[in-house]
């Protein structure tokens, strides 16, 4: 093992769990003051949650050994033969490391989703929906795409940092979720403006900090490949919030700062499948049209007649299916040995990472679905009518944010 190697995944791992409290932050300054603790607690209550399901069970089936090409088996289930010694999965750090790198992943995607129901479900039917989702659709999809005999893995497909794991799988769950739940009470008649722009602004900084160590730890090794998917991460991120508030000035005449955090967003969204793939050129435009495709998708919403909250799908969703496309089309032997893409004479590529999104998309569409009607059933997702004008903080919690 390599200590060098192991010290820069140490560091790694710790910024991809600060991603979740900066997503707590982000998404709660978007909400309605009377609901921000609640927000803020659905992300951060994933840390906990999700960490004991990694442990019990989760850890095996995402990358235990392979069952059909679809999922792991039972043999590492409470972290059975995951020590100190290196692993299958990265040949200079020890396997519990791997293992604590993935588990910031597995945690921050179900906390992606509740940006798409924000304001009105119930909490226990979150907690239920985090458990189920985790098990039936993160750990299978995260098996495809990075198991050793993952069968989107075997067919060719990229995805440096997940964004076919992550971004388009919480697209599509955020998705059906607004749907099924339906609009928040009010919706398009009640003032529904974020309360805190500047804890929005503070979440989006602090995602974009730990997404470097989300890409560029994704090369599992201090290494060139790293250094470069750093570098694409900055240049793709800075282009998507340019892209954003040029595009909204256009259309709207005035740029404004909850744009630009957007955009942001949208490019580390967009770079994350092919960061350790791309060049810093290709990276600017991935993350540059990620700005204004993801921009135009979130005013969509509108005419489109759902209310997905927070924008995750026209963030994480649309920005994850560009991004995987994207990374079909620039992909490059040059600064990576893994393979070309389309521009560089290899068409089969993107073939192949549209096989990629339209499995994920279809496969996590009906999970999610079924799950979300198993618990409306069993024991009711939304909250009461009187419990969602008084605001979830109250009523689910007992407590208030803001004390005057």
């Amino acid at each position: 093992m390599n200590t060098g190697d192991t010290a820069f995944m140490l560091i790694a791992t710790a910024m991809v769990m600060v991603m979740t409290p900066a997503l707590a932050l982000f998404y709660g300054g978007l909400v309605r003051s009377k609901n921000v603790l609640a927000t803020t607690m659905q992300s951060f209550v994933c840390l906990g949650l999700v960490s004991v399901l990694w442990v019990v069970y989760g850890y095996s089936l995402a990358f235990g050994p392979d069952v059909g090409h679809f999922i792991g088996n039972f043999d590492h289930v409470f972290l059975k033969g995951v020590g100190l010694e290196a692993g299958p999965y990265a040949a200079t750090i020890p396997a519990l490391l791997f293992c604590a790198f993935q588990l910031m992943f597995a945690i921050i995607t179900p906390a992606l989703i509740t940006g798409a129901f924000a304001e009105r479900m119930k909490f226990t039917a979150f907690l239920t929906f985090t458990i189920l989702w985790s098990t039936l659709v993160y750990l299978p999809v995260c098996h495809w795409v990075w198991g050793q005999e993952g069968w989107l893995l075997k067919m060719g497909a990229l995805d440096f940092a997940g964004g076919t794991v992550i971004h388009i799988n919480s697209g599509a769950a955020a998705l059906v979720a607004a749907l099924v739940l339906g609009k928040r009470k009010g919706y398009g008649r009640d003032s529904m403006h974020p309360h805190n722009l500047p804890m929005t602004v503070l979440g989006a900084g602090l995602l974009w900090f730990g997404w470097f160590g989300f890409n560029a730890g994704s090369a599992l090794s201090a290494s060139p490949i790293a250094v470069l998917a750093l570098f694409t991460t900055q240049v793709a991120t800075g282009a998507g919030a340019l892209a954003w508030g040029l595009a909204e000035w256009k259309i709207q005449g005035k740029p404004t700062t909850l744009g630009v955090a957007s955009g942001a967003l949208a490019g580390l969204v967009a770079i994350t499948p092919g960061a350790g793939f791309v060049s810093p050129v290709s990276a600017i435009i991935m993350g540059g049209v990620a700005g204004v495709i993801c921009y135009l998708a979130v005013l969509a919403k509108t005419k489109m007649g759902y209310d997905d909250s927070l924008d995750v799908v026209g963030i994480h969703g649309v920005g994850g299916i560009w991004g995987a496309l994207a990374t079909g089309i620039f992909a490059s032997s040059v600064v990576n040995p893994a393979g070309n893409g389309l521009l560089n004479g290899n068409p089969h590529q993107l073939v192949v990472q549209a096989i990629g999104v339209g499995a994920t998309i279809a496969y996590s569409v009906v999970v999610t679905f079924i799950i979300l009607k198993i618990i409306d059933v069993l024991i009711g997702l939304r909250v009461s009518s009187d419990d969602e004008t008084q605001g979830l903080d109250l009523t689910q919690h007992s407590e208030v944010g803001y004390t005057l």
